[in-house]
C-alpha cells in the first residue's frame, strides 16, 4: 500500500488512503501519530492527498476511532486483535452513556466515548423498555472474542434526547456522578431534628448578639459562611468567620455520611446544584439562613488597623446572621464608598443594607490588606473571567454574560482563605514528633518544561518570564506577565497557556505547601455543606483540639485520593454542560458573524474563540482553501506554502457559525474575510 501511494499517487482513492492510515494507526497502537509522520509514512506528495489526509484524520477523530492525546497528536482508540483480551478486561463492567438505536429484536447503544470503538449491542431483553432515540446508561456485561461489539444491558433510560433534565443527567452520568438523590438518604435527612436545645447552646459561644452576615451569589440557597464584626475596646476588630456545623448533624458512619463520602462534592452544571448532602441539611437545617440561630464552627480573629491578626482562636458557636447580602449588593456599597460608582444624577438613593456600610467597609479594607501581603508573598493572581449562562424556563439558554472577580468576592476570598490557613496551621504547625494525620490542600511547583514553553512562546509578545530561581522568584515573574497582559489582545491566550503550565491542586496528608497561594499550611475548611474534606477537617479538628490522637494515616490518604478525584470528575462535568450549553446557544446564531481570537492551533485546523461570549469552535483545515497550511507547533502557527500567510495564536479574525452538534458538543466555524 505504501509503495503505491508512492508511486501512483494519483490514483490514490480515498476508500484506499482510509485503509492506509488504519493500517497505520494499528502498528502503533498505544503511539501518538501527527499529519506529518502520516504524509511522510504513506509518501503523500501532492496537495490534494494532503488535504485528503487532514480531512480522513478529523473524520477518525469525529467517529471516535482515534483520540487526540495532546494537541495534534493522535493515537488509536478502538481496540486492536493483539489487544482485544485486555481490552475485555478494561471495558467490561463500566457503564456509558449514549443514545439507543433500536431495531426490531436487539438494539445499540451509540456512544461518543472514546473508551468503547464500537457501538453496544444489546439484547432485546435487556433493553428495559428504552425506545428509539432515548438517552440511557448502559453498563458492559461482555464482549466475547468473536463478537465486533461489546455486550450490555440498559440500567437506567434517561429520557428523550434534547430535553434540558435529560442531557444534564447524561452529562453526570457520562462522568460517573450521580444524577437522582438515594430515597433512604433524603429519608434519614428528614428525620434530624432542627431544633437547638438549650443545652446545645451553652456548650458554645454565643455571637447571637454580634453583627452578622453572609455574602453569597443571588442565586444561592447554601449558606456555608458568614462574618461577624465587632469592634474591641482596644480599638481591635474582631473579625469571626463562621462556618455550618454541618458534622453536628451528620455523624462519621451514618447513611447521609457515607453518601456524601462517596460523592465527594457538590456539582455546580450551568442550570443547577448537584448537592453533596440531602436538600434539608443543605437548605434548611445548615445553611445559614437570617433571623435563624445556627450552629457554627467558628474561626475568631483580632485585627489591628494595619490588618494584622494579633489573636485567633477556633471555637463552636451559635449564631443568627442580620442580613443575607449577595454580590452585587456589597459591590454597590463598595463602589459607592470609594467613588467607584458611575453617576445618576444628583440623587443618592439608598442601596439595600445601607446600614452595615461601615463594617462592610472595614471588611473590605481588611481583606485588601490581606490580598496585597498575599501577592507579595508570592501567590500566583489568576483572575479567570467565568462564562455564565441566562436560562429561560425549558433551560435554553438566552444569553450569555462572563463573571468577573469583583472586590465584594475578594472580601470573602480572603477571609476564607485566613480561616483556612489558620486551620492548617493549627494542627500542621507543630514538631514533626507531635504531628498528626490531617487533609491537607496542597499545590506543587509549576511543571517546569511546560513554564520553558510559556517562556519561549511568549517573546513573540515582547513579554520575559522567569523560569528559575526560588518559588518567590518565579510567581513574581509569573505575577508580572499576567498583569502585564492585562488589556491586550493576548490577554486569553497567555493567561491560558500560563494556567496549563500550573500543577493541579489536591488534597493530601503530606503536606508540600500551596504554591499557588504561597501558603506553607493551607486545608479546607469554610465549606463543608459543599466539600467532603471539609467535614473531614472538621471532625479531625475538634478531635485533636480537645486533646485526642492521631488518625490512620493510610485510611485519610485514600479519602484524600477520592475527593481529589470526584472533584476533577465535578470540574469536568461543569465544563462539559458549558460547552452543552454554548453548542446550543450557537445553534440559534447559525450563519451569524463574530469577533473571534485564535485560541489553538492544530494539524488539523485552528480554533477560535468568539470575544463577546467566549465560545470557541474549530476552523477546520479543509476549509482554509486558498493554501496548503503546514502546523507550525514550535511557533503556534499555520503557515500557508504558497503565500506564506500565518494563522498565529492570540490572532484576531472573523468568524462565522457554520456547523453546531450537540451530542458532540462541537461547533464549526468558517473563517470571514
Amino acid at each position: 500500500m505504501r509503495k503505491s501511494a508512492e508511486k501512483k499517487s494519483k490514483r490514490i482513492t480515498k476508500r484506499m488512503l482510509i485503509a492506509a492510515m488504519s493500517d497505520l494507526f494499528q502498528e502503533n497502537a498505544g503511539k501518538s501519530i501527527n499529519l506529518n509522520l502520516i504524509i511522510n509514512e504513506l509518501r503523500l506528495k501532492t496537495h490534494p492527498l494532503k488535504m485528503l489526509a487532514a480531512d480522513i484524520l478529523s473524520e477518525m477523530l469525529e467517529e471516535g476511532y482515534i483520540e487526540e492525546v495532546r494537541r495534534g497528536y493522535f493515537q488509536l482508540t478502538a481496540p486492536v486483535s493483539a489487544e482485544k483480551e485486555e481490552a475485555e478486561e478494561t471495558i467490561v463492567g463500566k457503564t456509558y452513556v449514549g443514545t439507543l438505536k433500536v431495531e426490531k429484536n436487539y438494539a445499540f447503544l451509540m456512544t461518543n466515548n472514546k473508551e468503547v470503538g464500537n457501538d453496544i449491542f444489546i439484547p432485546k431483553e435487556k433493553l428495559k423498555g428504552g425506545k428509539n432515540g432515548e438517552k440511557a446508561v448502559v453498563k458492559v456485561v461482555d464482549w466475547p472474542g468473536h463478537a465486533k461489539n461489546p455486550i450490555g444491558n440498559v440500567v437506567d433510560i434517561l429520557g428523550k434526547s434534547g430535553n434540558n433534565d435529560v442531557e444534564m443527567h447524561a452529562i453526570l452520568a457520562e462522568f460517573g456522578l450521580p444524577y437522582v438523590y438515594p430515597a433512604a438518604v433524603e429519608d434519614a435527612a428528614r428525620h434530624i431534628p432542627d431544633v437547638i436545645t438549650d443545652e446545645e447552646i451553652a456548650c458554645r459561644e454565643d455571637f447571637r448578639d454580634v453583627l452578622t452576615f453572609t455574602i453569597d451569589p443571588i442565586d444561592a440557597k447554601d449558606f456555608d459562611d458568614a462574618l461577624s464584626i465587632r469592634q474591641l475596646k482596644s480599638g481591635q476588630w474582631e473579625i469571626g468567620v463562621h462556618i455550618a456545623d454541618v458534622t453536628h448533624y451528620v455523624k462519621e458512619g451514618s447513611i447521609i455520611d457515607r453518601e456524601a463520602e462517596h460523592r465527594g462534592t457538590s456539582v455546580y452544571l450551568v442550570d443547577r446544584t448537584v448537592p453533596m448532602l440531602p436538600e434539608r441539611l443543605c437548605n434548611y437545617i445548615c445553611s445559614l439562613r437570617p433571623n435563624e440561630d445556627k450552629l457554627c464552627y467558628s474561626v475568631i480573629v483580632h485585627m489591628n488597623e494595619k490588618g494584622q491578626v494579633r489573636y485567633h482562636k477556633i471555637v463552636h458557636t451559635v449564631i443568627n446572621s442580620n442580613r443575607r447580602y449577595n454580590y452585587e449588593e456589597v459591590q454597590a456599597i463598595i463602589e459607592r464608598q470609594l467613588g467607584m460608582e458611575k453617576p445618576r444624577g444628583n440623587t443618592r438613593e439608598p442601596l439595600p443594607g445601607d446600614e452595615y456600610t461601615n463594617e462592610l467597609m472595614v471588611l473590605h479594607r481588611m481583606a485588601q490588606i490581606l490580598r496585597t501581603e498575599r501577592f507579595a508573598n508570592g501567590s500566583v493572581n489568576f483572575d479567570r473571567v467565568e462564562v455564565r449562562f441566562d436560562i429561560d424556563a425549558e433551560g435554553h439558554p438566552v444569553s450569555v454574560h462572563l463573571k468577573e472577580q469583583k472586590e465584594a468576592h475578594q472580601l470573602i476570598e480572603e477571609f476564607m482563605l485566613l480561616a483556612n490557613r489558620i486551620v492548617a496551621e493549627e494542627i500542621g504547625k507543630v514538631p514533626t514528633k507531635q504531628q498528626k494525620t490531617f487533609p491537607y490542600r496542597i499545590h506543587d511547583v509549576p511543571d517546569p518544561e511546560k513554564l520553558e514553553g510559556v517562556a519561549h512562546f511568549i517573546t513573540k509578545f515582547g513579554y520575559k518570564l522567569k523560569t528559575s530561581g526560588s518559588k518567590e522568584v518565579i510567581s513574581a515573574s509569573i505575577n508580572k506577565l499576567l498583569h502585564d497582559v492585562r488589556g491586550k489582545a493576548e490577554q486569553e491566550l497567555v493567561e491560558t497557556l500560563s494556567l496549563k503550565a500550573m500543577q493541579k491542586a489536591r488534597y493530601s496528608t503530606e503536606n508540600i505547601g500551596h504554591y499557588g497561594l504561597a501558603f506553607d499550611y493551607y486545608t479546607h475548611f469554610t465549606s463543608p455543606i459543599r466539600r467532603y474534606p471539609d467535614m473531614m477537617v472538621h471532625r479531625l479538628l475538634a478531635r485533636y483540639l480537645a486533646g485526642g490522637r492521631s488518625v490512620s494515616k493510610g485510611k485519610y490518604e485514600e479519602l484524600c485520593e477520592h475527593a481529589s478525584a470526584m472533584e476533577q470528575q465535578a470540574a469536568a462535568a461543569e465544563r462539559a454542560s458549558i460547552k452543552y450549553k454554548q453548542v446550543e446557544y450557537m445553534m440559534d446564531r447559525q450563519d451569524q458573524v463574530f469577533d473571534a481570537v485564535i485560541s489553538g492551533v492544530t494539524e488539523w485546523g485552528l480554533y477560535a474563540e468568539i470575544v463577546e461570549n467566549k465560545c470557541e469552535g474549530l476552523v477546520p483545515m479543509r476549509d482554509l482553501n486558498d493554501d496548503y497550511y503546514e502546523f507550525d507547533e514550535k511557533n503556534y502557527c499555520l503557515i500557508g506554502r504558497r503565500s506564506h500567510h500565518r494563522y498565529v495564536l492570540g490572532e484576531k479574525v472573523r468568524v462565522q457559525v457554520a456547523r453546531c452538534n450537540l451530542d458532540k458538543k462541537q461547533l464549526d466555524f468558517a473563517l470571514v474575510e
